[in-house]
């Protein structure tokens, strides 16, 4: 069945070769909608990964970056030698290393061992035991080393793998575009490829959304014995099963191009079969027996090219200012679901559903009108720089409201507030203590949230002072406990349930404002995206098109890619109130934020990245006014040159025909007299 596909898929591009342009499209928008989905969905794991392996944002953080680094290893030499060589089949062979790569991110989850959190609660609902939190000495009387806390290396290997895959589907796929397209299609066909690509990151956050809503190991474990909510800090969900549905989509997406030839006559000026078939084989009877010295004479061009790339200024400071911005952007899109889930207390999944499926799309229609627009009124490379400036820096004044939009701090007793209720941050763990718990002998490791009536949230039963319980599983509640705040205390009525507080009705007010001006200046933003990048492509000489692609996207994940999810980790983690430790020992996921110094830290930063930027995007405008001024008089003036050397010819015209013999010297004068 597969084979008579794969004949099927040959004689439909040998059939119509004037249509292959077309199918290169169509096969390439497929290669973006797999790898993008694939990327986002590792992005919207990140919380779930740091509570599976028990990491800090830093060093989950670093995972994220590896595909980065795998980016770096190949990514200029793909982009250089890539251009000469068969690019389609070159971007088929990276999907298929994408695919290997996404299987082994999820495949530590098959020799970790069944995930377990710390609670006091029975997981059993077949009876119900008393439980005395306080009266619970000596838990902890030895460790066990878990056999899986290594195993993030394995996320990071993968992850890298999957990023040297992806190096020859951006700037080969690009280039072959602009190569064979006509250049007034060009823009239009780049911008219809990254509509499409936004596709990806659309259903790899609801992919994600999805996967967090199912418990870690989902068929192996009954859901039911299960007592944390998603809501929970240490809910952890299938984080592990969107990579093998990614690495199938992308399996799929690299077949395509293995069909696909060399090169096309360009867009309009199609010859007949015939042409095409002599132009392949003029191809074939050159590489075959110079392939070694070709390779040779690439490699001592490489350099050349790339001084000459690098000493074009309006390129060289378009990627100081894109360097900027795109550690604004990496930063904003590893941490975006987590800030909305300390920050406005959402679940995991709600967040990654909600990027997917309010952000996403307004910004794949604003990229498709940015390039509409382009087409439409055939925008100059200085008027779609200022459309690119004007739109990028309308969506910035934007976010700046995000600096109103906040949620206060949950109350946790000993955390954010003390135990008779003062507001009070705390980062010592020292101050869990209290004269109303201090004969419960209870555990600093210990997160296992429970919330009384007052609204106040206690970091376990054990801190709260409980000393009995009544109920089974995610019913159990916590009587008489010592530390809980009533209006008029009863015996019997300070009781507190499982999970933390829920946040109060003016944070819900505040995240409603927080997701529409991220809806509307994530589509104000886009407008300028295609725009922004046709700038790049027309600023240099064709040539250097491919290397220029390639080394703006190495730069991008050399001082964007790769630092910036560690920088941004590191100062997340600077906020953290309450660590996780680990049953050996050593500092494991945090386990709660505080949201007013997270949000100031989170927003300052990405504001002040993306702040810097425009200095150099408005250098860039004035570079190229002033370069396309020069070329427009440059043309002006060969025009003129052109109609003078026309008028001095012309003359010539007036003159008789010597070779007319017929006419008398009198009548050819008159004649050409009369044709002045």
């Amino acid at each position: 069945m597969t084979a008579k596909c794969l004949n099927l898929l040959q004689r439909t591009i040998e059939s119509r070769p004037a249509n292959k342009i077309f199918i290169f499209i169509v096969a390439l928008s497929f290669a973006y909608f797999s790898k993008t989905l694939c990327g986002t969905y590792m992005k919207s794991t990140i919380t779930q990964i740091e509570r599976r392996f028990d990491l800090s944002s830093s060093v989950v953080g670093l995972i994220d970056g590896s595909f980065e680094m795998g980016n770096l290893l190949f990514l200029a030499v793909v982009s250089h030698f890539g251009a000469r060589l068969h690019r389609p089949r070159l971007i088929g062979m990276g999907c298929f290393i994408m695919a290997i790569g996404s299987a082994v991110t999820g495949l530590p989850h098959f020799f970790m061992g069944r995930y377990k959190y710390d609670t006091v609660i029975q997981g059993s609902l077949n009876k119900t035991v008393s439980i005395s939190p306080c009266q619970l000495l000596g838990r902890r009387t030895y460790c066990v080393k878990d056999p899986g806390s290594n195993m993030w290396i394995y996320v990071f290997l993968g992850n890298a793998l999957r990023g040297i895959g992806e190096t020859p589907v951006t700037p080969l796929g690009i280039s072959y575009i602009d190569d064979f397209a006509k250049a007034e299609n060009s823009a239009f066909y780049i911008s219809c490829l990254q509509t499409i690509m936004l596709l990806g990151p659309m259903f790899g956050f609801l992919l994600g959304s999805l996967c967090a809503k199912l418990y870690v190991d989902i068929g192996f474990v009954s859901v039911d014995s299960v007592t944390i909510t998603p809501q929970d800090a240490r809910w952890v969900g299938a984080w592990w099963l969107g990579f093998f549905v990614s690495s199938a989509i992308l399996v799929l997406a690299g077949v395509p191009f293995w069909f696909l030839p060399r090169s096309l006559p360009k867009q309009g000026e199609e010859g007949n079969e015939n042409s095409n078939v002599d132009q392949d084989k003029k191809e074939q009877s050159v590489l075959p027996n110079t392939h070694s010295v070709k390779l040779a004479d690439i490699a001592k061009g490489f350099l050349p090219s790339l001084k000459k790339l690098l000493c074009t200024p309006a390129y060289f400071l378009l990627l100081c200012g894109i360097v900027l911005k795109f550690n604004s952007f990496i930063g904003l899109l590893t941490f975006k679901a987590k800030y909305m889930e300390q920050q406005f207390g959402q679940s995991a999944s709600r967040a990654n559903f909600l990027i997917g499926v309010l952000i996403l799309p307004v910004v794949a229609v604003g990229i498709f009108l940015g390039g509409l627009l382009m087409k439409r009124y055939k925008l100059s490379v200085v008027a779609g720089a200022q459309l690119s400036f004007i739109t990028s820096f309308t969506a910035f004044l934007l976010l700046l409201l995000h600096f109103g939009t906040k949620c206060d701090n949950v109350p946790v007793a000993g955390l954010t507030v003390s135990y008779n209720g003062t507001p009070e941050i705390s980062h010592d763990e020292g101050s869990l203590m209290s004269q109303c718990n201090q004969d419960c002998s209870c555990s600093t490791s210990e997160w296992d949230p429970v919330c009384s009536d007052s609204g106040i949230t206690y970091v376990s039963p054990c801190w709260a002072g409980c000393t009995a319980s009544t109920g089974q599983g995610k019913n159990t509640v916590f009587h008489n406990c010592s530390c809980v705040l009533t209006p008029s205390p009863v015996e019997g009525s300070r009781s507190v349930s499982p999970g933390q507080c829920h946040r109060g009705p003016g944070c819900t007010r505040s995240f409603t404002s927080y997701m529409a001006v991220s809806v509307l200046s994530s589509f104000i933003n886009s407008l300028g995206t295609t725009p922004g990048y046709m700038i790049i492509i027309r600023c240099i000489t064709p040539e250097l098109k491919s290397l220029a692609l390639g080394i703006q996207t190495l730069v991008m994940r050399t001082l964007g890619g790769i630092p910036a999810p560690v920088y941004f980790g590191a100062l997340i983690d600077s906020t953290c109130l309450k660590w996780g430790i680990r049953s050996c020992g050593g500092r494991g996921a945090c386990r709660m934020y505080d949201s007013n110094m997270y949000r100031v830290i989170f927003l300052s930063l990405t504001t002040c990245l993306s702040g810097c930027s425009y200095f150099f995007i408005i250098a860039v405008i004035v570079l190229l006014r002033k370069q396309f001024r020069k070329e427009e008089i440059k043309a002006l003036q060969q025009t003129d040159s052109k109609q003078n050397e026309t008028e001095l010819q012309s003359p010539e015209m007036c003159h008789p025909d010597a070779s007319n013999t017929d006419t008398s010297p009198r009548e050819k004068t008159e004649s050409a007299n009369t044709e002045c």
